[in-house]
């Protein structure tokens, strides 16, 4: 039996579905509870809203304090990935990696994979991510810090508006302040 709950973070409505001890889909925010359902039915018509056990409470609470701006590392979750084609896994487990604030280019994930040049592949698996906010796609930016798409409501906004969240840089560029003194930055 396939089970999932809703739950509202900082920045919209997200779902969690599991099945025998394992997270098989995460849903990014939506604009309200409506729609977010809407969206999750359409995805996993079997699964029903239950009481989520320890691990999926557990899980939720993860995605909601890091959508709340602290620092969680969701690697550790048992997210289903012998359900996804090869190629994807391996996609998957390079963006596990990603630690929260910090990012990876589409080519940069292609090279760890052992595939140089498949990046519009990894853009691809990431566009198919049934795990999203937990296997971390919208860590992975486009070549020179652009954002490459996404597919949460609210598209590269959304993206641009988790990254800020989790104080990601998306360029390896220094910033405006980086060259003060401590004491001089802004804050």
């Amino acid at each position: 039996m396939q089970h999932y709950r809703l739950f509202d973070t900082e920045i919209g409505a997200c779902a969690l579905v599991w099945q025998a001890g394992r997270i098989i889909g995460a849903q990014l925010p939506e604009k309200d509870e409506e729609t977010a359902r809407q969206r999750l039915v359409r995805r996993f018509p079997q699964a029903s809203e239950a009481e989520p056990p320890d691990f999926a409470a557990a899980a939720i609470a993860d995605i909601k304090a890091l959508l709340g701006g602290e620092p969680r590392d969701l690697s550790h979750l048992p997210v289903d990935l012998a359900s996804v084609p090869e190629f994807n896994r391996r996609v998957y487990e390079v963006a596990l990696a990603i630690l929260p604030g910090e990012t990876l280019t589409y080519g940069e994930v292609a090279a760890r994979i052992g595939e140089p040049g498949a990046a519009r592949a990894v853009g691809v698996a990431l566009g198919q991510n049934p795990f999203p906010i937990i296997v971390p796609c919208h860590r992975v930016l486009a070549a020179g810090g652009r954002t490459g798409g996404f597919s949460a409501d609210g598209g590269v906004e959304t993206k641009l508006r988790m990254l800020t969240i989790e104080k990601a840089r998306t360029s390896k560029l220094p910033g405006l302040f980086d060259d003060l003194p401590l004491a001089a930055r802004p804050r």
